[in-house]
């Protein structure tokens, strides 16, 4: 008997206030998250396209060759995964694909754990920062889906 007091009080402690759950509800804040969480590749996409050489450079930097290929593949990935996402019809397929290309480019390009001093700490920051992105990536994915379920 404790046990069911004890949840259901918890429950309405957890409970959001009503203004929370009106911005939760409002009709364009979804649209709004999936935009805000796809806004970085499509940034990336649109100065990868207009640095073509620069992108290019900056890949075989990291090894990737030729470069002008991976810069293909790169911006065809930021900009299919992006639109998916945004069409909000098999966002687990845009948000996976967005997923694996951010894990790939960590292990690429932030290599934090070969580096030292200053190098380190932004690298080791943009790292970790990327790891919640892709959190955030796999969140959006599993709502898209719960939503699908409703």
């Amino acid at each position: 008997m404790k046990i069911n007091i004890m949840r259901s009080t918890t429950a309405r402690s957890e409970q959001a206030p009503g203004w929370v759950d009106a911005i939760l509800d409002w009709r364009w804040t979804w649209p709004i998250i999936r935009l805000a969480l796809t806004s970085l590749f499509l940034m990336a996409a649109a100065v990868e396209i207009s640095d073509f050489r620069g992108a290019a450079a900056g890949q075989e930097h990291f090894g990737l060759r030729p470069g002008w290929l991976w810069v293909i593949v790169t911006i065809v990935v930021q900009l299919t995964g992006s639109a998916i996402i945004l069409s909000g019809r098999y966002v687990w397929l845009g948000a996976g694909m967005l997923g694996v290309f951010t894990a790939a480019t960590e292990i690429i390009a932030h290599r934090f754990w070969e580096l030292s001093g200053a190098a380190l700490f932004a690298h080791r920051n943009e790292f970790f920062e990327h790891l919640g992105l892709i959190a955030g990536l796999v969140m959006v994915a599993r709502l898209a889906r719960r939503d699908e379920r409703l």
